[in-house]
């Protein structure tokens, strides 16, 4: 296992749903990420999808104490430096290029990079890469596509994100290549828009007792 596979368990010590969230405005990160952790749900990938994602994940790492907090879907070196420059304490991407793989080799920040295809799983792991995103998960065979990996890639391990949902991630989390999942239904746009925090924080509590 790599030093940075190892910072990156450690900061989700445990956590079996790792939400993946899409913020509009600025102003809901910090109370998004307090009703999250306070469900249990600590460790967030804020995905730079929108103008003020950003800002979002400066604002809830700073003032939310207790969570953990990653930026998703960087597509270049620029985004990259720009979530490691916001206090982004992992990043993530859909996938694997030399360009991202030299910002995150510069870098202390864990990269969790997108690995499907055996080819792109070998290419990952010549990185030094064991612990990978699988995206999107259910498009691309879901559980048991990842099953199937278990044995060829015995060193790899897994988050599958894409299509993921409270009512397959259980069949996800029982695999032995599965650490954790990422999934956008513990923070539906509904419910951040109209500031439902309590809800929100019902349904991170059910999402972190999956697997237990």
């Amino acid at each position: 296992m790599s030093a940075k596979t190892e910072k990156l368990l450690s900061l989700l010590d445990g956590q079996p749903v790792i939400p993946v969230l899409k913020i509009e405005r600025a102003a809901d990160a910090v109370p998004l990420a307090r009703a999250l952790a306070r469900g249990g749900l600590k460790v967030i990938e804020i995905t730079l999808r929108t103008k003020e994602a950003l800002e979002a994940i400066r604002r809830a790492g700073a003032e939310v104490e207790e969570a953990v907090v990653g930026a998703g879907t960087i597509l270049n070196a620029k985004q990259f430096d720009e979530a490691a420059s916001a206090g982004s304490r992992f990043i993530v991407s859909p996938g694997l290029t030399r360009e991202v793989l030299s910002a995150a080799g510069g870098s202390e920040v864990p990269l969790l990079p997108g690995a499907i295809t055996p080819g792109e799983i070998m290419t990952a792991a010549e990185a030094g890469l064991d612990f990978l995103k699988f995206f999107p998960a259910e498009q691309a065979g879901g559980a048991a596509f990842l099953k199937s990996l278990a044995s060829p890639f015995a060193g790899i391990r897994f988050c599958p994100t894409g299509g993921v949902s409270l009512n397959n991630a259980g069949d996800y989390l029982s695999l032995p290549n599965v650490i954790c999942v990422g999934g956008s239904w513990v923070a539906p746009d509904d419910l951040v828009k109209a500031g439902r925090w309590d809800e929100i924080e019902v349904l991170a509590r059910a999402a972190s007792r999956i697997g237990r």
